[in-house]
């Protein structure tokens, strides 16, 4: 067991190597475009603004981290096919930083409804 993941770690090591070693501007390949009906393409711009958000935020300093888990194929493929990112790690990165950045809008509007005092001037 322990040569297998030995052998697994070897052979995945240039890849991982080379996608850690690239930054966020180099990350134009990994975003397909597509103008296809029925079916969300991510934008690069979109990609590319929650990527460098995520940076400025200090996500994305260090990456010493390493996740693991047994998810269905199907579902890694829809939300490829729904994002355009062709990479796990760069699938799971965008996924990852795209909730850590959820500002809670709705719950936030929601809260505040009916606190705005009824007599205020808007203007119309």
């Amino acid at each position: 067991m322990a040569k297998a993941l030995a052998a697994k770690s070897a052979a995945r090591g240039p890849k991982q190597a080379a996608s850690s070693a690239e930054s966020t501007s180099d990350r134009s390949p990994m975003v397909r475009h597509e103008a296809v009906r029925d079916r969300f393409v991510v934008s690069k711009a979109r990609f590319e603004a929650v990527m460098q958000a995520a940076k400025q935020s200090g996500l994305l300093t260090e990456k010493s981290g390493r996740i693991g888990g047994r998810v269905s194929p199907a579902l890694v493929r829809q939300a490829k096919r729904q994002t355009g990112i062709q990479t796990d790690t760069d699938l799971i990165e965008f996924a990852l930083a795209t909730v850590a950045l959820e500002d809670n809008f709705a719950d936030v509007f929601q809260k505040s409804r009916g606190k705005v005092d009824p007599e205020l001037k808007l203007g119309f």
